[in-house]
């Protein structure tokens, strides 16, 4: 894509989404801007003159025989509604057993402590109980799957529309709305993964060493990201291995304040507030690793390190995705 290899990145990206669904997320950055720039002749201003329908005819052939390829045998069998309903299980609730560090982690925590601190419970179950499916909410209102919906694409349209309507756009304008579809989908989709998060922060991590601005926010997200993480290599013997491979990655993320890029330095200042809040996630950190369960210290409440991850991970991905949004449509 930022080498206007359109035709190209289109079917690479049909491979790489009938390869896993859930870059479904970041499709629409897609279709957007190889609509504008591919199908659509533009002058010198920027503004849209003419569609092209060869060119799009050129784009729908390469997708359209990819996912014939790809979904043809269901079809022929008559597996379709199968295939369909493995890809969206709406049956496997809104949270996953890990919580992953969105908008909905903060919301199921609020609904925990509204319950601990006295408000009446409603017949929801627990939503720490580790369980995959269905499950309401003590206090707070259930979500159903359209309202995650709706807010997705509530939060996805503003990047959309300026890729859409901002002249002389770029792979650089397109790498950043790419990254706020992913952020969308992840602070709001349904059943989120926490390993999502690595569709916004690899990307991120490119545009980051074009635009030292961002690097600041990747910093901060980096951090959260990782650590989000680390309930999946929770075996013993991976403790060490996680801490040692994190704490030399982000000491030097934190300490850095230069960016060597060719010949030139790109510069970037950490606030205040990031650093209270890195060290708040270490804190953190070292109670859900070296302390909780030792001696039968709170060992009854399992899902403990995960709830103080997953919220204290949820804050710093809530903050970097309204900062770089801000950016972005400030740019």
């Amino acid at each position: 894509m930022l080498q206007q290899k359109h035709v190209q990145a289109a079917g690479l990206f049909a491979l790489l989404l009938n390869l896993k669904h859930i870059y479904i997320y970041v499709a629409p950055a897609f279709f957007v801007y190889l609509l504008k720039h591919h199908c659509f002749s533009s002058t010198t201003s920027g503004s849209t003159r003419r569609f092209l329908h060869v060119k799009f005819i050129e784009l729908a052939a390469v997708v359209v025989c990819i996912f014939t390829l790809s979904f043809g045998p269901f079809i022929y069998y008559g597996q379709l509604s199968q295939v369909l309903s493995r890809l969206f299980p709406f049956k496997r609730g809104l949270c996953h057993a890990y919580w992953a560090p969105n908008f909905w982690t903060l919301y199921s925590a609020l609904d925990i402590l509204l319950a601990t601190i006295g408000f009446s419970p409603g017949e929801g179950g627990s939503m720490t109980s580790g369980i995959v499916g269905e499950m309401k909410l003590q206090v707070l209102p259930s979500i159903p799957p359209v309202l995650t919906l709706i807010l997705t694409a509530t939060a996805t349209m503003p990047s959309l529309m300026k890729l859409w309507k901002k002249h002389n756009t770029c792979g650089l304008d397109f790498l950043h709305c790419l990254i706020l579809c992913g952020y969308a989908s992840f602070m709001f989709g349904w059943h989120v993964h926490e390993k999502a998060i690595m569709m916004v922060t690899m990307p991120m991590c490119l545009l980051a060493m074009e635009d030292g601005r961002l690097w600041r926010i990747f910093t901060i997200l980096s951090t959260a990201a990782h650590i989000s993480l680390f309930p999946l290599l929770f075996n013993t013997a991976e403790k060490l291995i996680k801490v040692f491979l994190f704490v030399p990655y982000i000491m030097m993320a934190l300490t850095s304040s230069t960016l060597l890029k060719g010949n030139h330095l790109l510069q970037w200042e950490l606030k205040s507030l990031d650093v209270v809040y890195t060290a708040g996630c270490v804190l953190v950190q070292i109670y859900c690793l070296f302390i909780h369960g030792v001696g039968g210290y709170l060992s009854y409440l399992e899902f403990l390190p995960l709830l103080f991850t997953s919220v204290t991970c949820a804050l710093g991905v809530t903050w970097t995705w309204f900062l770089t949004i801000t950016l972005y449509l400030a740019t």
